[in-house]
């Protein structure tokens, strides 16, 4: 029997669809986020499902605001004129960390070619790291396996862990 992982802090997953959050269907995403969530260790809330647009920005900055580790969004990213998560996102941001959109992306390419077209950011907010994730199922699971070997590490660094400010002049 293994042991569960080491908590790596307080996360929250949030569901980006006009759709699901009028009802016109269930969330399937969401649950995703809140299973690779807990699979890395993390105390998980949602998911959250918001339309698109200002309240992507709404919730963002809201968790931001109470402490959370870590938000991961799914969904919002691509190329319609309503997909506006990576522009609401980048107004709360207080900087980016694009290696970990790159490197996303990167892992989606080498199964669906069309995941070049993912517009998801990555940055942090305070001391809260927030990912934009695509909103189809694979790309959520994609997105989860690249960020199992990041997130709690990038989180603990957040926290001053290994490369703390001060450590590093």
């Amino acid at each position: 029997m293994t042991a569960p992982p080491a908590r790596a802090g307080r996360a929250l997953a949030v569901t980006v669809s006009n759709r699901a959050s009028a009802g016109v269907y269930a969330d399937t995403g969401g649950p995703l986020l809140v299973e690779g969530l807990r699979a890395m260790g993390f105390e998980t809330d949602g998911p959250r499902v918001v339309p698109d647009g200002e309240p992507v920005e709404e919730v963002l900055r809201t968790a931001a605001a109470s402490g959370y580790d870590a938000v991961l969004t799914t969904g919002g990213t691509g190329l319609t004129p309503m997909d506006l998560t990576p522009e609401m996102t980048r107004r709360v941001l207080d900087y980016e960390v694009p290696g970990i959109p790159e490197a996303i992306r990167a892992a989606g390419l080498a199964k669906v070619p069309t995941a070049a077209l993912s517009r998801g950011l990555a940055g942090v907010a305070g001391h809260t790291l927030i990912v934009n994730l695509p909103g189809s199922r694979g790309g959520v699971k994609d997105g989860l396996a690249v960020l199992a070997g990041l997130l709690p590490h990038a989180v603990d660094q957040l926290r001053g862990g290994d490369h703390s400010r001060e450590d590093s002049h």
